[in-house]
């Protein structure tokens, strides 16, 4: 006879079953989730759009890459995730070709939105371009245009990226006043910078010609500390101090001299003017260079008159015993290369003779008197005054 369950026990057990039930579906739902999550997993968080309006600046260093960019982008609140930035910079093939420096993104951006950017050529910084023989101030050339110095150069670059103007007087005046260490000045040039007082020409030649990435946010002391200290570790790779010794020089004079180098030779001659250089201190006799009367004057030209050669400036060779105080101009790697290692030769005087650049290079004074006047019937001297 079979027995009947008694109710408390029957409930019990038809609880024990749907807990036992309960529990199978939770597994078998687990186990579904995980092989669905592992086909499927889920995307990396991302923004939507092209930003909220919000500018933001950012920068690729020197030696990086875009995809080294996210987490500084995460930081910015330009884009959601790394994950999601990794993810768009892969899937875009022109990310590997970005280059270094500033460029302008916006808050909120999604990943794709954010890489189309950095890879769009509009949103770039504009560099500093700083071209060999420039000089720190606007130069006035009589018959022709008006050659943008290095500040006014400065000025345009800030004034056309980023939210600081920095104008040439902000620029004169940190020059001027400015702790010259502070600036990145290096040692070897700190005596003579201090001795012009307050001149905002007294960094002239310690900023190198170059490709400059400006970070558009600093002011005009930053900007300067940036030029002149970058400026300085690429004098310092030349070896300026061992080969200033070796060619009789301090290094301060050879970038001096390489300056006059820079602005008084043809290409392919810069060797052979640095040795007219050195034998003519050696002599001693004066050198004698245009391009030094020039330099103290409000307008130039490539002949200068007898009345702008007897004037006294501290950087007119005609009018003054040995190197000007000051370099006149920027001088290119080539040009300071050339001071360190100059030619070998016996040459006192030349000049270039035709307009194609034909340069002689002589000893004998007569000589080149001679060479001299055939460079003024080619119209290679020639005033315009």
């Amino acid at each position: 006879m079979q027995r009947r369950m008694e109710p408390k026990y029957r409930k019990r057990r038809e609880r024990g079953l749907a807990v036992l039930v309960a529990a199978l579906l939770l597994m078998i739902g687990s186990v579904i989730t995980v092989g669905y999550m592992r086909a499927n997993p889920p995307g990396p968080g991302d923004y939507s759009g092209a930003g909220n309006g919000n500018s933001v600046m950012v920068e690729i260093s020197e030696g990086s890459t875009v995809s080294e960019l996210g987490p500084t982008l995460v930081d910015k609140g330009v884009v959601k995730s790394n994950a999601a930035f990794q993810k768009a910079a892969g899937a875009n093939s022109k990310a590997a070709s970005v280059k270094p420096g500033f460029y302008r993104l916006q808050e909120g951006m999604s990943a794709e939105s954010a890489v189309a950017a950095l890879v769009d050529p509009k949103n770039a910084v504009e560099l500093l371009q700083i071209p060999g023989g420039q000089t720190l101030s606007d130069v006035r050339v009589i018959g022709g245009q008006t050659r943008k110095g290095i500040y006014s150069s400065i000025e345009q670059v800030t004034c056309k990226n980023g939210s600081k103007c920095v104008k040439v007087a902000d620029l004169e005046r940190v020059a001027s006043t400015a702790d010259p260490v502070s600036l990145g000045v290096p040692q070897w040039a700190l005596e003579a910078v201090n001795k012009r007082g307050n001149d905002p020409k007294r960094l002239e030649g310690l900023i190198a010609p170059g490709q400059y990435v400006i970070n558009p946010e600093h002011d005009a002391q930053s900007i300067l500390k940036d030029l002149v200290t970058r400026s300085a570790e690429q004098y310092a790779k030349t070896d300026i101090v061992a080969r200033a010794q070796a060619v009789g020089l301090t290094p301060y004079e050879v970038l001096t001299a390489a300056s006059l180098v820079e602005r008084e030779a043809p290409a392919g001659d810069f060797d052979k003017v640095a040795r007219v250089i050195l034998n003519r201190l050696k002599e001693p006799m004066r050198l004698e260079f245009d391009s030094t009367v020039n330099y103290g004057l409000p307008e130039q030209e490539v002949a200068t008159r007898d009345e702008d050669r007897k004037r006294v400036t501290p950087w007119n060779t005609y009018a003054k015993d040995g190197l000007p105080e000051t370099p006149i101009a920027s001088a290119s790697e080539k040009a300071l290369k050339s001071m360190e290692n100059p030619a070998a030769g016996d040459w006192l005087f030349f000049v270039t003779i035709d307009k194609q650049g034909t340069t002689v290079f002589n000893r004998d004074f007569e000589a080149h008197q001679r060479d001299t006047q055939r460079s003024i019937d080619n119209g290679v001297l020639d005033s315009a005054r």
